[in-house]
Parts: C-alpha cells; sequence; structure tokens
C-alpha cells in the first residue's frame, strides 16, 4: 500500500508505506528536517489511515520514524503560513481520522518526540520508545497552545500536576521519565526499537481482526466523544494563538535561530 500521492512527487518519500502480514507500516522520512510534518504530510497521513481503516488485509498500524528521530513536531515555517486551522484542513483531517482509527496503532520513538510527536502518543495503543527518546511539549514556549486533545488526555494518564508541569513548563523529559509516567510500555536500546515493535505489531496483527478491533473500541468508548470534542475546542484556541504577536514573534525568533 502507497501513500496516496503522485509517485513522482518529492511528498510520496516523506511518509514511505509498508505492509506485511496484516501490518502496515508508516514511516515518517524527511531526516534532513527532522521529519518535521506540514499540511501535505498530515493529507498522506490522512488519506492513508483512511485507506486503512476499510482494508481488510491491515489489522494492524505501526508508525515509526528512524531510530534517532521520529519528529520533530510541526513544520514552524509551513505552520506560519497558516491564517487559520479550518475544520478541513490537514491537520485536522489527521487528528480526527487518528483519534477514530479502528485498529491497533503502535508507535516507535526514537530521539525527538516534540509536540504532536508526543500528544499522538496518547492515541496509540502501545507505545515503545528508544533509549535515546526525548519528549518535549513546547506549545507555551512557542505562544501557543495544547492539541491532539491532550489537555484532556494527558491529566488523566499522569494526573493534573504533572500534566501542567509537562504543558507549562515544557520541560522535555527523557524515555526513562516517559516510562515511569505510563506514556510507553517499554524502552529498548536504539537498534532493537524498530525490530521490536515491529515483532509486537506483528503479534497483534495475528490475532482475530474483529475481536482486537472491538476491545480497542472498548478501550476508547468512554472518552471518545471528549476526544473529538476537545480536539476542535483546542484547534479554535491554536488558530487563534497562532495569529498571535506571542507566537508570531517566538515562532519568527525560532526560524531565524534554525536559519
Amino acid at each position: 500500500m502507497a501513500a496516496p500521492h503522485d509517485k513522482d512527487s518529492d511528498m510520496a518519500l516523506t511518509i514511505l508505506a509498508e505492509q506485511q502480514d496484516g501490518l502496515l507500516i508508516l514511516t515518517l522520512n524527511r531526516p534532513d528536517k527532522r521529519n518535521a510534518l506540514n499540511t501535505e504530510m498530515y493529507q498522506a497521513l490522512a488519506d492513508t489511515l483512511r485507506q486503512a481503516a476499510q482494508d481488510e488485509n491491515i489489522h494492524v498500524l505501526l508508525l515509526q520514524g528512524q531510530p534517532d528521530c521520529f519528529t520533530a513536531g510541526n513544520d514552524l515555517a509551513d505552520f506560519m503560513g497558516k491564517e487559520t486551522l479550518e475544520a478541513d484542513d490537514p491537520i485536522l483531517q489527521f487528528l480526527h481520522t487518528l483519534a477514530d482509527f479502528p485498529k491497533p496503532v503502535v508507535a516507535a520513538v526514537g530521539g525527538a518526540a516534540v509536540g504532536i510527536g508526543t500528544t499522538l502518543l496518547l492515541h496509540c495503543d502501545l507505545v515503545y520508545l528508544g533509549e535515546n527518546a526525548r519528549l518535549q511539549l513546547p506549545f507555551v514556549e512557542l505562544g501557543l497552545v495544547p492539541e491532539f486533545a491532550s489537555s484532556l488526555l494527558l491529566p488523566r494518564a499522569v494526573g493534573h500536576l504533572k500534566a501542567s508541569e509537562l504543558l507549562l513548563l515544557a520541560d522535555p523529559m527523557d524515555a526513562h521519565e516517559a516510562l515511569r509516567l505510563g506514556l510507553a510500555n517499554r524502552v529498548l536500546a536504539v537498534d532493537a526499537l524498530l525490530p521490536f515493535a515491529r515483532e509486537q505489531a506483528l503479534r497483534l496483527a495475528a490475532k482475530p481482526p474483529k475481536a482486537l478491533q472491538k476491545s480497542k473500541a472498548l478501550l476508547k468508548q468512554e472518552l471518545r466523544q471528549a476526544v473529538h470534542f476537545v480536539i476542535d475546542v483546542e484547534a479554535r484556541a491554536f488558530s487563534l494563538a497562532l495569529q498571535g504577536e506571542e507566537a508570531q514573534g517566538r515562532i519568527a525568533a525560532r526560524l531565524g535561530r534554525k536559519g
């Protein structure tokens, strides 16, 4: 299964898709930009997830980057070109599609997992971290607000005080801290991360698919409606913040330093 983009475009190379024994592996493949996600990548991910949800030959999804980088988060230069986040924006399409994805999602995270690189883990069913993983939620630091229902899910996962620390102070956490907080299933050596995550995902894919999907649905049912509601509430606040002086100044300064 290929990511749904023209095969001659560079875009098709930034999201790699591979199928194996009921498993769909999606690899973020923009290492020169530390796998920063732009609008086209979000659209490719959303489209591929929709196809995978309907494909009876796909039982499980594995999301990964390279062993030394999962994703540096949103492409800030791409973000600066947005005036608002409308309901049909590829970013929101991806958020809702992943939140509602009916099949188990496994994440293999090595290196940087910044912003959405951390918040999307709250929507996964199994999360494996390399020893080099470094998670961070720098929204406030950039003059922005939390996204992907993290203001709802993170306090439930780690408690209100710790969630406030992670979201408001924006200090990074290493893999072992994330494991201690219950944000991951296991920490592995860097060279063992991707093979182990694939092995676990294939174990899931070999199980009865209807029972697997129904079990996931039951685990998610309590917060399902709330998650989609909060995604949209956060998106409106995020969009307003993105247009504000704080975010514009912080992001411009960050881009200037990188330039």
